[in-house]
């Protein structure tokens, strides 16, 4: 019988090796797997290369990654925030590695990475220094159709954590409102996919036209509660 529910958060993320690229899901503050995070924390794994939208929001969740040493590089789009602070001291110190991607691209090259495409071709960040590689040399340019594109390559992980609103046994995840965000292009990209969820139901309770996310992509489904703000039936972080 096929069961991806885990016993704890802690089961879930047993495996996680140093060096992992590890793909979180969440825009800003919403979808954040918080608890995800955490565990990644308790867990134990280093030098990690983490891709998020953005790059932590004041001291909880993935600032708080950060802040206990245990990110060696990462990869987003929006680092810098009024309340952006870990993110900020850690690279202004070279304590921390930064791959700046426009936020289209990191989500396409998310997307690749989950569809099987070797490289695309993108007219984003052409003639700018977002076309350089890491080392400063120019990616690979072509122009199609009179327009200018750079190449980019897709972003695989090793690990993906990602935030739902309920899920099944099998590991079929829906999620809510803004909280969707790159859990879906996430959980195709990685090797493992762990999500949370609110609300476990029972095979065929979810409408198969609603799933957004098939169980094939997730490995484990963690159940987490919710929030005093979440069970008032308003989350104001979309979470």
């Amino acid at each position: 019988m096929i069961n991806k529910i885990a016993a704890s958060v802690a089961d879930a993320l047993a495996g996680v090796k140093n060096g992992s690229t590890v793909l979180i899901g969440g825009f800003g503050t919403a979808g954040i797997p918080n608890e995800l995070i955490d565990g990644l924390i308790e867990q134990g794994a280093r030098d990690l290369t983490i891709v998020n939208n953005n790059a932590g929001n004041g001291e909880t969740g993935l600032a708080a990654l950060l802040n206990a040493g245990r990110v060696r590089k990462i990869i987003c789009s929006f680092p810098r925030q009024a309340d952006s602070h870990v993110f900020d001291a850690l690279y202004r110190s070279g304590k921390l590695e930064l791959e700046l991607v426009p936020q289209g691209n990191l989500a396409e090259r998310i997307r690749a990475a989950g569809a099987g495409v070797g490289a695309f071709f993108s007219p984003t960040g052409f003639g700018t220094d977002l076309a350089k590689n890491a080392d400063g040399s120019l990616k690979e340019t072509r122009c199609i159709n009179g327009r200018n594109y750079v190449l980019e390559m897709p972003i695989h992980g090793d690990l993906a954590l990602v935030k739902a609103e309920k899920g099944d046994r099998w590991g079929n995840l829906v999620y809510r409102k803004a909280a969707r965000n790159f859990g879906p292009v996430m959980a195709t990209a990685a090797r493992v996919t762990v999500a949370t969820v609110h609300e476990v139901v029972e095979l065929g309770a979810l409408d198969p036209e609603q799933v957004v996310t098939p169980g094939i992509f997730v490995r484990h489904v963690v159940q987490i509660a919710r929030t005093a703000t979440q069970a008032g039936g308003f989350d104001k972080k979309a979470a």
